[in-house]
């Protein structure tokens, strides 16, 4: 799954820009993150959302930057209130899908990614990604095929080819 956080930050935040009025808060702290002063970002955005809580850009992006700290039980949070909230944006979707299949947490990725296409048909990214998922789970299905049948190469080829195209599995 594609999740490079702080690169994708810039671009799915200002994806967002359209949703809500424009914010030099939101944009300062998106260039703090860009520059690698997560820290500072969070500190900043933490900031500019107790003036507008309800901000779209400004609670995605404390989900990017918790993501970046490896904070991924507070950065779930963040973006299932952000899919509660407002479950026409699509983005927050995908990044809590990627958390998700970092955990493991294959079938929960791929209901939320789902919910990201029924919100946005045309999101690339979501239909890879989603493929990208749908590649983990089977590779799960030929390990415990190879696991049950010693004798199944098969299964323990198909596996290694998947671990081959994505990376080995997070366990």
């Amino acid at each position: 799954m594609r999740r490079s956080f702080c690169a994708l930050a810039a671009a799915l935040v200002l994806g967002l820009t359209a949703a809500e009025a424009r914010s030099d808060e939101v944009d300062d702290a998106t260039q703090l993150l860009r520059n690698s002063a997560v820290s500072e970002a969070l500190a900043h955005i933490d900031k500019f959302l107790k003036i507008k809580p309800e901000d779209a850009r400004g609670r995605f992006l404390k989900g990017v930057i918790l993501s970046a700290q490896q904070r991924s039980d507070d950065a779930i949070a963040v973006f299932r209130a952000l899919n509660a909230d407002m479950p026409e944006l699509p983005e927050p979707y995908n990044n809590l899908a990627v958390l998700y299949a970092a955990k493991g947490r294959y079938d929960d990725a791929r209901r939320v990614l789902e919910m990201a296409i029924i919100a946005h048909p045309s999101y690339a990214l979501a239909h890879e990604n989603l493929g990208d998922i749908y590649a983990r789970m089977a590779g799960q299905f030929y390990e415990r095929a190879a696991t049950l049948g010693a004798q199944n190469t098969t299964a323990s080829e198909k596996h290694k080819l998947i671990d081959k195209l994505l990376g080995p599995a997070q366990k």
